[in-house]
């Protein structure tokens, strides 16, 4: 495995020294990748694709940056990142020359030869939604949640216009090809015409219901046409503003775009769907089918023979005359859950997508894709042995064969989604945790049958573990469980619940990630021994490293946490992601984090176990457990509160304390923590 990493730094140095950042290179797994990762699986969400002028390149705008294809081989071409979130819309300029993409708050301009940046501009308050050209280049219009349009010198990057008008979000804006006038589509159910010159509204196009989520020009410039949430696509006399069709859709309408001769409308929709129309008479040409998520996104090609749609994990190429698909690029999808295979070789994801993919873990290449969820996939699990693959969805779990990705069997009961699957340590028991059935339930693996439901617990379930000896399994609301028998052992000090539960490798501890906090427990005493503050939200996810040294934790603030155990410090705080990190996980080596996003990646982290630190069964603090420290533990019993003697942290110095420094005598190494 470390020849194969160095083999894989050797390759990205040689590409640094040949590109500069953000340029292109051939690996799409480590293009912009952040500080500290060391390979990226998945390629974040789609929300817009534009062609290049002359179609040689598409262009991207996903939730973790820009990405540009080569269309004839269907290859990532660069990475452009810089973007504090989502990356909502992007265009070419009409010589291809420069691209300009649009996220929060912002706008940048990137040269599209070399992939650097160019200028930033800055005016917006909210959400930049779409961002156009000026036919002569010169200008750029952008649209925002502010409920503004903007218009910028290219030149000198200066805003030279707001318009002001909508009552509410701008999807959508468009010039005319004579560069004349501005058309704008708002959730205020318009569209809105505008004089360049003049900065004034010549008229305001009103007939839709609903939401106005994209506007076009045809080529001439005679007629806009404009798709809404209220499932239609009406088309405008730009003259007379008056709706001259109104084509029916089963769904939502996202995008709409002409063809470079002006005779054909496409249109991406809710219903998984790109539809084809005759501008001339309206009527229906073709229906194109094969997305498995929202169509948010068309665009022709210069030659209008290709049609690229984008949905919200993938994006298709088709041919227009025909209505065959001719190429899928890679697919871009949100990430619930990960987990890595025992020998530490593959990683499987849990995916919005209704599907669970095994990667690589050194290469980054995708090895399968397991399809049968009809919803999406919120937990996967590994068994102990490696050979199966279990995986929750809304009101199933199934068991995959992974060496051949086979589907096992199905298990059934839970009322809803199932936010988390574990494996016992002996295998032969799963665990699941039904949220809104609020149920934790177990399952004979072999059989499939279900063994018991614990039922009463306090709210949604998101999270269950196993101890290390399989004996007790917590829930996320603060209760171990005998699993044996079903019996509630123990609730733990606190109140409420939390988001995610994981045992330390030795069984004493308990972790669990609430608001904003992480609360440790002694799992014998039920007592909370340390809170650890940091995130500025919920945390979704923790999870030990396998010394038990280590806490990782994952948050909604998109962060990843490292923290130390014994102490309760603060290690290392892992920037990146571009949405609330669902998922954390080491290695069972240790030496590598995987983190799963909502915005639509996993990354692996470089992870550097800690150097041997204190016992806290060396009382006395000399490096080493010896009879020095039974005598001082010995001259401590009965005493309460915090001490060095109170070495399993019950809050009181004990039979047990005096037993487990026994138990280490000889010993230097880090241990878990005390109060």
């Amino acid at each position: 495995m470390k020849n194969n990493l160095f083999l894989i730094a050797l390759t990205c140095l040689c590409a640094l020294t040949l590109f500069p950042p953000n340029t292109f290179a051939a690996d799409d797994a480590m293009l912009g990748l952040p500080e500290g990762a060391k390979i990226r699986l998945g390629k974040g969400t789609v929300n817009e694709i534009a062609y290049s002028p002359d179609g040689e390149r598409l262009a991207v705008a996903s939730s973790i940056g820009i990405w540009i294809y080569d269309v004839a081989t269907g290859k990532e071409l660069a990475l452009l990142v810089g973007h504090s979130d989502d990356v909502n819309s992007v265009s070419f300029s009409p010589d291809g020359q420069t691209l300009a993409s649009g996220g929060r708050y912002d706008i940048r301009l990137w040269d599209v030869a070399t992939g650097s940046l160019l200028q930033t501009l800055k005016g917006h308050t909210w959400d930049v939604n779409s961002v156009s050209f000026s036919p002569d280049g010169q200008a750029l219009a952008s649209g925002s949640s502010d409920w503004t349009i903007r218009l910028w010198a290219i030149s000198t990057g200066s805003e030279f216009r707001i318009l002001i008008g909508h009552s509410d979000d701008v999807n959508s804006v468009s010039f005319s090809p004579d560069g004349k006038t501005i058309a704008s589509g708002s959730d205020d159910n318009t569209i809105r015409l505008w004089d360049i010159v003049t900065s004034t509204p010549i008229q305001t196009l009103e007939g839709h219901s609903d939401d106005v989520n994209s506007v076009s020009f045809s080529p001439d410039g005679k007629t806009i046409a404009s798709g809404s949430r209220d499932r239609t696509i009406r088309l405008w006399d730009i003259v007379t503003g008056a709706s001259s069709r109104v084509l029916e859709e089963r769904g939502d309408v996202y995008s709409v775009s002409f063809s470079p001769d002006g005779q054909m409308l496409a249109s991406g929709s809710w219903h998984r769907t790109i539809h084809l129309w005759d501008v001339a008479t309206g009527g229906h040409l073709r229906r194109l089918e094969g997305h498995t998520w929202v169509v948010n996104s068309v665009s022709f090609s210069p030659d209008g023979q290709t049609l690229a749609s984008g949905s919200m994990n993938e994006i298709r190429l088709w041919d227009v005359a025909t209505g065959a698909p001719l190429q899928m690029l890679e697919e871009h999808t949100s990430v619930y859950s990960v987990s890595f295979s025992p020998d530490g070789k593959t990683l499987a994801s849990g995916n919005d997508d209704k599907t669970i993919r095994l990667w690589d873990v050194v290469t980054g290449a995708p090895l399968q894709m397991l399809e049968g969820h009809t919803l999406d996939v919120r937990s996967v699990s590994f068994s102990p042995d490696g050979q199966t693959l279990a995986s929750g969805s809304s009101r199933e779990i199934r068991l995959w064969d992974v060496a051949t990705g086979a589907f096992l069997q199905r298990l059934e009961g839970h009322g809803g989604y199932v936010e988390s699957v574990s494996f016992s340590p002996d295998g032969q028991t799963l665990a699941s945790g039904g949220g809104y059935d609020n149920t934790v339930r177990l399952w004979d693996v072999g059989t499939g049958a279900e063994i018991r439901t614990l039922e009463g617990l306090r709210g949604y379930v998101e999270s269950v573990s196993f101890s290390p000896d399989g004996q007790t399994l917590a829930s996320d609301d603060l209760r171990l469980w005998d699993v044996a028998t079903g019996a509630l052992l123990r609730t733990l000090e606190g109140q409420g619940g939390v988001n995610s539960v994981s045992f330390s490798p030795d069984g004493q501890w308990l972790a669990g990630g609430g608001w904003q906090e992480i609360l440790l427990w002694n799992v014998q005493t039920g007592a909370r021994i340390r809170t650890l503050k940091g995130h500025s939200g919920g945390v979704s996810s923790v999870s030990f490293s396998p010394d038990g040294q280590v806490l990782v934790s994952g948050g909604i603030d998109s962060t990843i946490r490292l923290w130390n155990v014994a102490t309760g410090a603060s290690l290392q705080t892992l920037e990146g992601h571009r949405g609330p990190v669902l998922s954390v996980s080491f290695s069972p080596d240790g030496q590598t984090l995987a983190s799963g996003s909502w915005d639509g990646t996993v990354l692996l982290w470089e992870f550097t176990p800690l150097e041997p630190s204190q016992r806290t069964e060396d009382v006395n603090g000399d490096g080493i457990v010896n009879i020095q420290d039974l005598v001082q533990v010995a001259g401590a019993l009965g005493a309460a509160g915090q001490n060095a003697a109170d070495v399993n942290g019950d809050g009181i110095v004990n039979i047990q304390d005096l037993v487990q420094v026994a138990g280490a005598l000889g010993k230097g190494a880090a241990a878990p923590p005390k109060n």
